[in-house]
């Protein structure tokens, strides 16, 4: 038995991917607080740009929902979770941004992305993320 399949199925997988879904209800209200608490204190994103820490992403978010990311929002579908060992999970996703009134097989809009989520105080958050721009096709 590999130690994924320990985790696979469990508690802690649907844990896991309630982040995920954490993640678009955060952006789908603009909200860089929320977004931000997702994040552990020493986290980093790399997308747009690179972002370090809880408040270099939630400074990150909070502008970028006044500006270009205002009104948008994301879907993000869980296509594998890893557990590497206990309380350290890789997350493998494929996403779009949603802008009104674009077209949601706009290819510059999809993207997969590879988080690292560690469990802290009970709960689970992103240690590291990184995203790739796809095309249409591969979602």
């Amino acid at each position: 038995m590999t130690r994924n399949a320990v985790w696979e199925g469990s508690e802690e997988e649907a844990a896991v991917r309630a982040v995920v879904k954490e993640v678009e209800a955060a952006w789908a209200e603009n909200d860089a607080d929320a977004f931000a608490a997702l994040f552990d204190e020493d986290a980093t994103l790399i997308g747009d740009a690179y972002m370090r820490g809880r408040e270099g992403v939630r400074g990150f978010m909070a502008q970028g929902f006044e500006g270009p990311y205002k009104g948008t929002g994301v879907v993000v579908e869980p296509l594998e979770v890893r557990f590497v060992r206990e309380g350290v999970a890789l997350v493998f996703t494929r996403g779009r941004v949603e802008i009104p009134g674009v077209p949601a097989d706009t290819e510059d809009l999809a993207f997969f992305a590879t988080c690292v989520m560690v469990r802290r105080d009970g709960g689970w958050l992103i240690a590291a993320y990184q995203n790739s721009k796809a095309t249409s096709a591969d979602l």
